[in-house]
């Protein structure tokens, strides 16, 4: 994509509104603007990132076994009247009545449709088990929605949900994402611990969030720093057998957030020079809850003896949009946002140091059209602007990778790549960078 061309409205001044370092950078890099309180439009680099995002998570729930659906974003009251949580949910449920006079909402999470969607359409133990997820926007009309995407009105939520015909098959299921959670954080670069949670309004005797560590982090957590440093992607994982030893291996140590931790468990099992006290934003949160909903909204199946059998479920969230605000939290520096590569909006970000040159004008065409036929995604900054502004824009951006190519080092046969996190830069021939990129 030509920068010339391209919608990107970066800002140099930080925006008044802006509390944290990722709404701050979100609005200045050009991916979103607010459009009303707690509300963003996703401009396109943002979405680029925003869809980058989805395919991770929806690569590895397809991975774990998990089937996707779509539901609606509008739901009928009748439906939380039937689990009785339509009273219970609070003023964050934004209510209204359609033109028949009908009660109906904006959805804030989706237990009570997904359970109607399963009641109606499996009938026997024998089609079971069940895992059906979405990705869809939903809306919880917060008191005070504030940093940015962090905590807004309208999100953008992967949700998923088990159907399982007994506890032990749930607890498979909630295994399942446990570890397909892992490795989806791992994916898009991030350390995310999973910490034993408070299983709130969704209910369940059995819940993990899992929070990524950030200076910035929206509150205090505690864990054992050699869950910090292992490695879920460098494992073979096989969904189809017991991974309660995997599971058992992340939740042995100790990890807990402010509100569930005991500072003398803490101290009496963690060496003092493994304890890890930071900072950190959740951004997945997976459940047990047995037939919570299930047995208020009748969802049995036909069991092995012909009788009625109450399935077991569980609920898996992730924050998609919220996403966007943690990563950028635990990933940038003082010049801009540092992308991880699976999910930056570009791979590699061309520099026209003189777009007046035709010679090195060609040199970025060539490279241009070269690195795009090798299915690299490239913003190329063909403005007529000074150096300065494009150096400042494209580390503003985060592009991983930056191509520099001046008339100096052209006419040595050579081009700069500049590696946005580390800083790096090396001089190479122009088909050597490309080759570095792209093989």
């Amino acid at each position: 994509m030509r920068l010339s061309q391209y919608f990107l409205p970066t800002l140099k001044e930080n925006p008044s509104e802006a509390q944290i370092v990722s709404h701050r950078l979100m609005l200045r890099s050009g991916l979103v603007r607010q459009m009303s309180a707690g509300i963003y439009a996703w401009l396109p680099a943002g979405y680029r990132v925003l869809r980058n995002i989805e395919r991770i998570v929806r690569e590895e729930q397809d991975a774990a076994g998990a089937q996707e659906v779509l539901m609606p974003t509008i739901q009928s009251a009748d439906l939380w009247r039937e689990s009785e949580r339509y009273d219970a949910y609070g003023p964050e449920m934004l209510r209204f009545k359609d033109r028949h006079d009908r009660e109906m909402l904006y959805g804030p999470t989706n237990e009570e449709m997904i359970t109607v969607i399963f009641r109606d359409g499996v009938k026997s133990y024998k089609e079971l088990p069940k895992n059906l997820y979405h990705i869809q926007w939903k809306f919880r009309d917060e008191v005070r929605p504030r940093f940015g995407v962090m905590r807004g009105r309208e999100f953008l939520m992967k949700d998923a949900y088990s159907f399982d015909l007994d506890k032990a098959g749930a607890i498979r299921a909630y295994n399942r994402m446990f570890v397909a959670y892992l490795r989806t954080f791992a994916r898009m670069g991030l350390k995310a611990i999973p910490m034993r949670a408070d299983t709130g309004p969704i209910g369940g005797d059995l819940s993990h969030e899992f929070i990524v560590l950030a200076d910035t982090g929206e509150s205090a957590v505690f864990c054992h720093k050699d869950l910090v440093d292992k490695d879920i992607l460098g494992r073979t994982v096989d969904y189809g057998g017991d991974l309660q030893p995997l599971v058992d291996e992340w939740t042995s140590l100790y990890a807990a957030t402010d509100d569930m931790h005991d500072a003398a468990a803490f101290e009496s099992t963690v060496p003092a020079e493994r304890r890890v006290a930071a900072r950190g934003i959740e951004v997945g949160h997976i459940f047990y809850f047995g037939t919570k909903y299930s047995s208020k909204m009748n969802a049995t199946v036909a069991g092995p003896n012909g009788e009625p059998v109450t399935v077991e479920m569980g609920s898996y969230g992730i924050g998609v949009s919220r996403l966007l605000g943690a990563i950028i939290e635990a990933s940038h520096d003082a010049a801009g946002i540092i992308w991880p590569e699976a999910i930056a909006p570009f791979r590699v970000g061309l520099l026209n140091l003189k777009p007046d040159d035709g010679t090195v004008t060609k040199a970025c065409v060539d490279i241009y059209a070269a690195l795009q036929a090798k299915g690299t995604t490239v913003l190329y900054d063909d403005r007529d602007l000074r150096p300065g502004a494009k150096f400042a824009d494209m580390d503003l951006v985060g592009v991983p990778w930056q191509l520099i190519v001046g008339p100096k080092g052209l006419a040595a046969g050579k081009i700069e790549l500049k590696n946005r996190k580390t800083g790096e830069r090396v001089e190479l021939a122009p088909e050597a960078a490309i080759a570095r990129l792209t093989g």
